[in-house]
């Protein structure tokens, strides 16, 4: 049973099994639900579900290590986790969420220094950490953009 558990938490509900990019795939998927489900963008709320993406992220990300060895692919509530965080408290648009995810995605993929570094914690905390600042990083780089580009109309809807 907690082995299952696991499996579902940390592949985000079956996304991490996806054959191809599960990473971008659950990153994709935390965003669709942050731009058309309005609660969730309540700070409150989106904080709450952070938190609770990251605490099972280190349970479930270590349980997966178990069965499928380090970092496995399959393990993709980083990226939901890291996704949110890059949407934490910007002002509401759809170019802003994409902006968001296109950032996140950078920032996880290249992994610059210490979001690299990050990853080699052991056990579930590698496998969140990483993520966890890449967000941070996505998020700050996203408010520069805004600051520095204020006539782009992040509020036009898709």
């Amino acid at each position: 049973m907690r082995q299952w558990l696991g499996r579902i938490f940390g592949s985000a509900f079956g996304i991490g099994y996806v054959p191809f990019a599960p990473g971008t795939f659950a990153s994709g998927a935390a965003a669709l639900l942050y731009l058309y489900i309005p609660t969730i963008r309540e700070l409150p709320l989106l904080a709450l579900l952070i938190a609770l993406s990251i605490v099972l992220g280190v349970w479930a990300g270590g349980a997966m290590e178990k069965e499928y060895g380090e970092d496995p692919s399959q393990a993709v509530i980083d990226e939901v986790a890291g996704q949110w965080i890059s949407l934490f408290a910007i002002p509401f648009s759809p170019l802003a969420v994409l902006l968001a995810f296109i950032f996140f995605r950078l920032f996880d993929v290249l992994k610059p220094g210490i979001v690299d570094r990050a990853q080699h914690l052991p056990g579930g905390w590698g496998i969140m950490a990483d993520d966890v600042l890449a967000g941070i990083l996505a998020n700050l780089l996203l408010r520069l953009v805004m600051l520095a580009l204020p006539m782009l109309p992040y509020g036009l809807s898709l």
